[in-house]
């Protein structure tokens, strides 16, 4: 591959007053803003894209999200080189007990940050390698040929009882006052095309744009800001937050 092109964008809802999102986007903390870059992975080592949406009441969730993503970063960075997959993988999920232990923490510390949370969703790459994660109900899709994919799987009630539909009553996330996380990571590497169109989001996106619109709008070249627009003029009933990377030759 030569280039990945990224672009991000969170944004305020139209009922929020306040955004609990955050975005990675490499190197770029990205909340109520648009961001975008071309990314090089022959010429990196490592990178991170990932999008998460606090909860936990007004401030408590951004706080959430934000120390999250602040301590990816960092954990992301100072990863030995030369790591197997399954060492990565024992890697990620021993950052994802610390930093669980750590937010929730900060909430019994600060009664205003009471069972604060957040959702994690991410794109990773290592040492030539690519892996998505997962905790919680935002999502990662995969556009190729037209056809829009879903790659993770909502840890949410809903789905846990095999319903259609989305709910913002999850099962699983960073913090919350719960006792247990877990995190889904998949290696994709052997699957990774030159052509595909990554897309990484808040459920303010696909809670109001439904995936054949999100389809429609990739195939005529949409960034992740357009996405963020569709969605609030859908009615924009939550904060939403897009990353889309387009892998390109």
């Amino acid at each position: 591959m030569s280039k990945i092109v990224l672009t991000a964008a969170s944004r305020v809802g139209n009922i929020r007053s306040n955004n609990e999102d955050m975005i990675l986007a490499f190197d770029r903390f990205v909340r109520s803003d648009i961001y975008q870059t071309v990314l090089a992975p022959d010429n990196l080592d490592r990178f991170i894209v990932a999008v998460a949406d606090g909860m936990g009441g007004h401030n408590a969730g951004e706080v959430a999200s934000e120390m999250v993503m602040q301590n990816l970063k960092f954990y992301v960075n100072d990863l030995p080189k030369g790591l197997s997959s399954g060492e990565l993988e024992e890697a990620i999920n021993d950052w994802l007990q610390s930093i669980h232990q750590t937010v929730n923490g900060r909430g019994r510390v600060n009664k205003a940050q009471a069972e604060m949370g957040t959702t994690l969703v991410g794109l990773l790459y290592y040492g030539q390698r690519y892996f998505w994660l997962n905790c919680g109900d935002s999502r990662l899709y995969r556009q190729r040929e037209g056809w829009l994919e879903q790659l993770t799987t909502d840890h949410s009630l809903v789905n846990e009882n095999e319903e259609k539909k989305h709910s913002n009553v999850i099962t699983n996330c960073i913090g919350a006052g719960a006792s247990e996380t877990f995190i889904d990571m998949t290696e994709i590497t052997d699957d990774f095309k030159a052509g595909d169109t990554y897309v990484l989001c808040s459920d303010g996106l696909n809670d109001m744009v439904p995936d054949i619109i999100i389809s429609r709008m990739l195939q005529d070249g949409a960034t992740a800001n357009d996405l963020c627009e569709e969605a609030i003029a859908a009615g924009g009933f939550d904060n939403v937050s897009v990353c889309v990377l387009r892998v390109e030759e």
